[in-house]
């Protein structure tokens, strides 16, 4: 069974938990008084195609750390064949980050790019450089034509705007280019 957090069912003792912040890295271990009530997930992580369909999901037990991303994404994607083109999670710079430091990024710069949702990215892009340069949910600088599309205003002047909409998916959002989908 799958709780939010700060839930209690009548069935299930009480418990004294402290809870970690979305973002945060470091893991703090609940001591428990007994072990007769069900443990709780931190969350439940959902890899998602644009059009909504679940590709693969799996449950985080202490953290939604890069590290555990990067594993799941490694499980979900095993060889550059199945890879995406595009990764997009609100966390993408961390997972960036983690990726070059534990040199998995030697790996997956072949074939996938990691890009922030677009609320993540107005918020980040003035302070993080690196999300700003390579997490950009719609550069315009060519280096992601797949990410931006030509649209018309009400009196029909042609403007970029971003062809994903990265704020529907709460998930991490797998896609391929645009072409890819269009089949469906």
């Amino acid at each position: 069974m799958l709780q939010r957090p700060k839930e209690i069912n009548p069935w299930q003792p009480g418990l004294h938990r402290t809870f970690q912040a979305h973002d945060g890295d470091n893991v703090v271990e609940i001591q428990r008084k007994n072990y007769f009530g069900p443990g709780q997930f931190y969350c439940v992580e959902t890899i998602c195609a644009p059009c909504g369909v679940v590709i693969a999901w799996t449950k985080f037990d202490k953290s939604e750390s890069p590290t555990n991303i990067l594993n799941f994404l490694n499980q979900v994607y095993p060889t550059e064949e199945s890879r995406p083109n595009y990764i997009c999670i609100d966390k993408a710079c961390q997972v960036l980050r983690t990726a070059i430091a534990n040199k998995s990024w030697e790996v997956w710069e072949k074939t996938t790019r990691f890009i922030v949702d677009a609320f993540h990215y107005i918020n980040h892009r003035k302070s993080d450089y690196l999300c700003r340069k390579w997490c950009n949910p719609g550069p315009l600088n060519g280096s992601a034509p797949n990410l931006i599309q030509i649209a018309q205003d009400k009196q029909g002047h042609d403007y970029l705007q971003r062809a994903f909409n990265t704020q529907v998916y709460i998930l991490l959002l797998i896609f391929r280019s645009q072409s890819y989908y269009s089949n469906f």
